[in-house]
């Protein structure tokens, strides 16, 4: 079956030369942005109840722009001047370079990873001495805490922002083509949103083996997966698929 329209999991991209607006036009089909997932705040009451002192702390790290907005949401809600001298571990450079919202970048002292976690793993070693704050959300992945009780350092996380599902009702009796997911949590939106779903001939997109295995998981099947050598990004792995699909 041809594929007309697609309905991405995600908000709309804000950049212009976005490749999901790209593939819109080249292949000819209909591409619309819902986020099945959204982040709300935790109240800096909540923050104070896990025992959160941020005075306590020497550095800061910081594994996604969410943690950023929420540090120092927190911050100011709890009037806390953060020192210059604070250190700020980024667990990528776009991470590190959406902190020039918030401070001089060339005035504080940030250390950045190249893009996982584990890339961090050196440089907090460095400064193994520091007192650690780690600003997340509730759904954490194991190899962050795993990784940093390794390494010894005095750290605490603190759940600064959740992940919550997702109002989709208005699209109770609207049909997609193709539905694109990039976390489990997008998966746990649609069976909460729609309990009776079926999948019938509707194609299942998935970045990612977490998100693959939860789709597997509620008996679905997965028509397009990435990354892949051959397909590293969503997009391409859809474009590949129409490709084929609509030649026929």
């Amino acid at each position: 079956m041809k594929v007309k329209t697609i309905l991405v999991s995600q908000p709309e991209p804000k950049v212009e030369n976005s490749p999901y607006f790209d593939l819109q036009e080249k292949q000819r089909v209909k591409i619309d942005f819902r986020p099945f997932i959204h982040v709300e705040g935790v109240s800096a009451k909540e923050i104070r109840l896990q025992k959160v002192d941020l005075s306590s702390y020497t550095a800061i790290i910081l594994t996604s722009r969410n943690a950023v907005d929420h540090f120092f949401r927190v911050a100011d809600e709890m009037r806390f001047k953060v020192p210059d001298a604070m250190k700020y571990f980024c667990q990528s450079e776009a991470v590190a370079f959406y902190l020039q919202k918030y401070v001089v970048y060339r005035k504080r002292k940030i250390y950045v990873g190249k893009r996982n976690f584990s890339d961090l793993t050196p440089l907090i070693k460095k400064y193994k001495d520091e007192k650690f704050l780690l600003p997340t959300t509730d759904k954490l992945k194991p190899l962050v805490p795993e990784t940093l009780n390794n390494l010894g350092v005095d750290w605490k996380q603190a759940t600064f922002y959740k992940t919550v599902i997702s109002d989709l009702s208005d699209l109770a009796n609207v049909y997609y083509d193709v539905l694109v997911f990039f976390s489990p949590s997008g998966i746990d939106s649609l069976f909460h949103n729609f309990p009776d779903f079926q999948q019938k001939d509707t194609r299942i997109a998935v970045f990612g083996n977490t998100t693959i295995e939860a789709v597997k998981n509620k008996g679905l099947r997965v028509d397009i997966s990435a990354p892949t050598p051959e397909t590293p990004s969503m997009t391409m792995a859809l474009e590949k698929y129409i490709q084929t699909v609509n030649k026929k």
